[in-house]
């Protein structure tokens, strides 16, 4: 059950969770976000973890959906670091939209199981503020051989003065 009044860090901490540190993914051609107006946009997220890609292959061959499941929440928390470093504070982060792209066999037809685990850990996270339009789809494959990427587009909400 989601604590409303707890902060966002504070509900992540109770996950046993913490924001990776940026750097992950880095490259020279392309950046984590970009700011267009109130809209912050991130780039396709991969489920590293200390540098490491946790999982590689094929869901429905070569990873079962449970699995596929974590990788999806690692690589939601990858994106919420993001997020939250674009914004200043992860209390400031609203998700509006995600995409999740799952590499899998044609007749998987569970992408969206895989795609719930992270829309799940956003909202135990940020409560309200994680709840957002979504889109899951099968692909044929994904850079590096991941399972899963993830592409967000966030917003800053403003924090309420208490008297």
């Amino acid at each position: 059950m989601i604590n409303a009044t707890a902060r966002a860090s504070d509900r992540l901490e109770a996950l046993g969770l913490e924001l990776p540190a940026l750097g992950f993914g880095a490259s020279p051609y392309f950046v984590n976000h970009r700011a267009v107006d109130s809209a912050i946009h991130i780039s396709g997220q991969l489920p590293y973890r200390d540098g490491e890609l946790m999982g590689q292959g094929i869901v429905g061959r070569d990873v079962d959906v449970p699995t596929a499941r974590e990788l999806a929440r690692q690589t939601a928390l990858n994106a919420l670091a993001i997020a939250a470093d674009a914004v200043g504070d992860l209390d400031r982060v609203r998700i509006v939209q995600m995409l999740v792209f799952v590499a899998s066999t044609p007749d998987l037809g569970e992408q969206s199981r895989v795609a719930d685990a992270a829309s799940e850990l956003l909202v135990e996270v940020l409560g309200e503020n994680g709840r957002h339009a979504r889109t899951a789809i099968g692909v044929a494959g994904l850079p590096r051989n991941s399972p899963v990427e993830i592409q967000m587009i966030c917003t800053a909400v403003q924090h309420e003065e208490t008297p």
